[in-house]
Parts: structure tokens; sequence; C-alpha cells
């Protein structure tokens, strides 16, 4: 007898298959966690009950005619950033409360056609800005590893509900390390692919030159499976690249003998939680052992990194948000005037961290500060791809910690947001770069929280960067739900 919350996606499919399971079935079974389980957690916004009926039902007529989808029949929550047709999409925010698209965003579309099952929407930080997932206008997620604790963000919503088994797998958004930094806080796997890989059609924009789409999942084959289903050229969307997309899954097993991997010493800084530190040193000697070498590498402009995100990525929302201004959609509060309505609707709409985020973007657009500002952000941040470019020219993926704490307590950082940025600094630079990363559990800190490693790859490399992660999680093997939530198991 196999619990089914240990079986991965494919295991999942294969039931599916042999008709032991119906989607139907499957599909209660979340439903009923989510109910049992999420009154605590809060991870979801809202779940789509209805629609996931539907969808289960339709995927059971599809298995019983023959069809074969990597999806097919497979619950996944998605990140209420994702713009779903007929579906209500907040991105955690009052302002949008109420607004049902029209379209599909692309990811949802090849996620359709592949036979998900829509179970929900799941929390995050409003707009995505933030790395707790306290500043949704609705709810605050809590860690599933210790209740008290956040889980990361602003995809905590979609760390907490993979990692406590509400959801096969769920999607996310990484702007500054909004998948790898919940996902390493919650003990799951999580990838932000290579910037245009995956299309951003349909996704609600945070800042659109670092946001990207990117699965979280329970573990590494779970993760290639929805790479492989999302990844690919979109003419929607000018920044999708024109590439075909690998196999994914073929990468998994592989030997890493000779892979080179680099640990650059700016990673590993002062303050750096010791557990933290040990714990990726640990899983770097797992690659060792498995026949890579281990090579010192240095980004050196890494240290500017936050302050050149939190001018870009709040100039470009500036910009992406002005369209919410109670005219076409969402929350309007009357006014005198146009002028009036446009500030009782923006006050209203929009809370605290957002309305910081849209003062100081503007601040480094206007006239006389662009320059300084905003300009200088870019030349900065083409020195930090540059960096990684020569680090690449010595190894092929690059190793470091995910965080440099573990979970903080809900609440300890709210009133700190220079403390609650900083909680993002390893995690930032990938994103600058547009390179592909991936946060996998390495371990857990003297009071049982989790802890996530990164890894690093070239452009367009997701394939080695799941090769190495499937060996840190072969030999580690720590995507296991917390026992407080393996209630209900199903048994097959």
């Amino acid at each position: 007898m196999t619990d089914f919350l240990d079986c991965d996606i494919a295991e999942t499919r294969e039931l599916l298959k042999k008709k032991e399971l119906t989607s139907v079935e499957l599909t209660t079974f979340y439903l009923d966690r989510i109910k049992e389980h999420d009154v605590e957690l809060a991870s979801y916004l809202r779940t789509t009950e209805e629609l996931a009926m539907q969808m289960a039902q339709e995927a059971d007529r599809r298995i019983a005619m023959g069809e074969d989808q990597p999806l097919l029949g497979v619950p996944l929550g998605i990140k209420d950033i994702l713009c779903t047709k007929g579906v209500e999409t907040t991105c955690a925010s009052q302002i949008l409360k109420g607004f049902v698209p029209p379209y599909d965003a692309t990811v949802i579309g090849r996620l359709k056609g592949s036979g998900f099952v829509h179970l929900g929407r799941l929390n995050m930080d409003e707009f995505a800005m933030g790395s707790s997932t306290e500043n949704s206008s609705f709810q605050v997620t809590k860690n599933p590893w210790d209740t008290t604790r956040i889980p990361g963000g602003s995809s905590g919503g979609s760390a907490a509900a993979v990692a406590a088994g509400l959801c096969s797998a769920a999607l996310g958004t990484d702007t500054g390390g909004s998948i790898r930094q919940p996902a390493g806080l919650c003990s799951v796997v999580g990838m932000k692919p290579t910037y245009g890989r995956v299309s951003r059609y349909g996704l609600i924009a945070f800042a659109s030159s670092l946001d990207q789409i990117g699965p979280v999942t329970r573990n590494v084959r779970d993760c290639a499976t929805i790479l492989r289903v999302i990844c690919g050229h979109d003419p929607l969307d000018s920044t999708s690249i024109p590439e075909p997309v690998p196999d994914y899954l073929a990468s998994l097993g592989r030997e890493i003998q000779g892979m080179r991997i680099g640990l650059p010493k700016e990673y590993f800084i002062e303050g750096m939680d010791r557990d933290v530190k040990e714990s990726v040193e640990q899983s770097v000697k797992i690659l060792e052992r498995n026949g890579a070498a281990i090579v010192p590498v240095s980004l050196p402009h890494s240290e500017y990194a936050v302050a050149v995100y939190y001018i870009i990525c709040t100039a470009e929302a500036s910009s992406n948000l002005a369209r919410y201004d109670g005219v076409k959609y969402g929350m309007r509060v009357g006014g005198k005037d146009i002028i009036q309505m446009y500030k009782k609707t923006r006050s209203a709409g929009f809370g605290s961290e957002v309305k910081r985020r849209i003062i100081l973007g503007t601040y480094v657009l206007s006239s006389g500060y662009y320059d300084a500002y905003y300009r200088k952000a870019g030349q900065v941040r083409t020195l930090i791809r540059q960096d990684f470019d020569k680090a690449f020219e010595r190894c092929d993926l690059i190793v470091t910690p995910v965080s440099p704490t573990t979970a903080f307590k809900i609440g300890e950082r709210t009133e700190d947001p220079l403390t609650m940025y900083l909680s993002d600094i390893l995690t930032i630079p990938v994103n600058l770069a547009g390179l592909p990363a991936i946060s996998v559990p390495c371990g857990f800190d003297a009071t049982g929280l989790p802890i996530g490693m990164q890894i690093i790859g070239k452009p367009l490399d997701e394939s080695t960067i799941l090769q190495a992660a499937f060996v840190v999680e072969q030999e580690i093997g720590l995507n296991k739900i917390p026992e407080r939530f393996r209630s209900r198991g199903y048994q097959s």
C-alpha cells in the first residue's frame, strides 16, 4: 500500500492510466484536504470547486479515450497573478477584487492543453511585492513547518500549499526570488527559468524585465515535468525566446562526473545562519562525491544587486501599475471629478508596500533623477550579468544558499522594510542577469526549519540545473510533508 501523498506526478498519472484512481476522486481528495488544513495555513485565497470538478470529469473522459498527457487529471494550485478565463484574479489586492479575466494566460492555456485540474487561487504578496506573503491584502499564509513563521514570498501560498500536500504542484512567479525563496523556506523545489523561456502573456506585471513564471513542486522530477509543459516560444510575448524546449526529464539520473561547480565567496556572507552555511556546504560535498569539481568564482558586483533591483523593479512597477485607476477594471471609488476618483481609488485599493514602491519608482523615473538612478542602475545591472558570464567561463553551475536565514516569525520584519528587502539578497542577482536557477531542499536548522540550496545555470541551461539538483535530492531525500499535515492520506 502506497500513501498517495508520497507519489510524484508521474506515479499519480500511472494510477490514473491504470484506472486505479480517477481524477474526480483525486480532486475530491485535495479539496477535502484544503478544507481540513487550510483554515490553519491560509495558502488558498479561494478554491474553484465547481470548475475543478468539471475539469476532473473532462480529464477522466480523455483518459478513458486513451489520451496521455503529462498533467492529465492532475490537480494544481495557481498563484493569483495569472489571468485565468472566468476565474477571479486579484493579485491579492483590493484594487482587483472582483476582476474576472476574459482570457487565459499562455501558461494556463498550456496547462489546460495538458489536462490539468484547477484547484484554486493561491495567496501571495500584493502584486508580488514582498518576501513573506504578509503583504497580501486578504490574509497571511503560514509556514507548514512552523505556523508562527512566514512561508516566504511572494509565492508563499504556492510553496505552503505544495509543502502541506494541498495540491500536486503549483505555479508561482519570480521577480527577485519569489519562487526560490519560499521554496527554500518550505522545503519544496522551486524553479525560476531563464527570462523569456516561459511566456509572460497573461501574467499581471510587476516588473516586466524581471518577472518570470515557474513551477513549485514537491520534487525535481515534478519540476521537470511541469517545466516541459509551460516552456516554449509564444508570439504573444515579444520577450519570449524562439528556441526549442528540451526533454527536461531526460537529464535526470545522468552522472555529473566532471561537472564544474562554482562557489562564489560573495554569497557566503557575514551574518548568514551557521546551519544554512553548513547545510549548503554538505550538499556541495554530495556533488563533489558524485564526481563534480568545485571551483572558486567571484561575482563582485553582487553587493550592489539589492540597490539596483529596488530601483529597477520599483520604476517598472510605477509604470505597470498606472493602469489601475478605477476606469477599466477592478475597484472604483467615486469622486467629484476624475482626478479625485483616481486618487481615492488608488489610495483605497493599494496596500502600503505597493504604495511605497510606486512612490519610489515614480521618484527614480522623474525629471532630473532618471539618469542618476534608473540609467545608472541599468549600467550596474549589465556589470552583474557580465560577472556571471565571466564566472561561467570557469564553471558549469553556481551553487549558493537561497536565503541567509531560515523562516522568520510572522510580524518580525513588517516594520523594517530594509531588513525585509535583504531577505532576497542571494536570489535577486539571478533575476537581474536573466538566468535560470532552482531551489532544492538541502537540510533543516537546529529548530527544524527548512534550508534551501540554490543552483544557478547558464541561459537556457535548465537541464543541467535539474541534473545536479536531482543528484542532491536523491541522496538527501527531504521532499516530505510535515507530519501534522499527513492526515487523511489516500491509500492506493
